[in-house]
């Protein structure tokens, strides 16, 4: 009985528009690397998206045939990206954190066949550039919650009584998120947002509204713990 083949897109880019174009081998290259590697490990490529003639230091959500490979994925239920090399997904540290942040958010797979563990082990310049990261967001999360407070403070002066903001996320609530974005001991592998979403749901644990939390306030919980990366 031949083994079910696990589907996945390919990603190919190339920086140099004089490296595009049917004489040239880079696209060449980076597809013969991915298709050996998903033969290899029971992959089957189901779709292939070309960034030609786009720099390695763009953003991801920048980038044309990433987003219309992105949307692909989504649409048709596949989790898994292969891409030649790390440095071929984003050449720049900051802009590869910030796009596997993004897929994984999505509950997507990326593999550089070169270094399929990349980006699941953690080395110095992943946790300083997580770090960075950190701070900027924990900047940005202080000067909203200050802005918020002070449109409060403006509003209930105006009305002659106090208003309140957002109740704040239960304590067992917000463990039992922690819990389901730790790693799998066996795969090393994170839930998505959207399966922490799902879970807690399951458990019991919803907003006001009896719906599951969205991804975007799962991630606000996980930040404000301090275990978001």
């Amino acid at each position: 009985m031949t083994e079910k083949k696990i589907p996945a897109f390919a990603y190919l880019r190339t920086s140099s528009a004089q490296n595009v174009g049917a004489d040239k081998d880079s696209d060449k290259r980076q597809r013969a690397a991915v298709q050996a590697y998903a033969d290899a490990n029971g992959y089957e490529i189901v779709g292939e998206h070309y960034d030609a003639a786009v720099s390695g230091t763009d953003l991801i959500d920048a980038r044309p045939g990433m987003m219309n490979l992105l949307n692909a994925v989504l649409s048709n239920g596949t989790r898994t990206i292969l891409v030649e090399s790390p440095d071929r997904f984003a050449r720049d540290a900051v802009v590869q954190e910030l796009g596997h942040r993004m897929l994984k958010e999505r509950g997507v797979d990326l593999i550089p066949t070169t270094a399929p563990d990349y980006f699941t082990v953690d080395t110095a310049t992943t946790e300083l550039v997580r770090t960075i990261l950190g701070a900027v967001n924990a900047f940005d999360r202080r000067q909203t919650v200050e802005k918020l407070r002070a449109a409060r403070d403006r509003r209930s002066e105006t009305l002659g009584r106090r208003i309140e903001g957002r109740k704040p996320v239960a304590d067992a609530t917000l463990q039992e998120a922690k819990r389901l974005y730790r790693r799998s001991p066996k795969t090393g592998k994170r839930r998505s947002l959207r399966q922490i979403s799902r879970e807690l749901a399951e458990l019991g644990h919803t907003p006001p509204s009896g719906k599951e939390y969205n991804p975007n306030s799962i991630r606000q919980m996980l930040e404000r713990a301090g275990v978001y990366q």
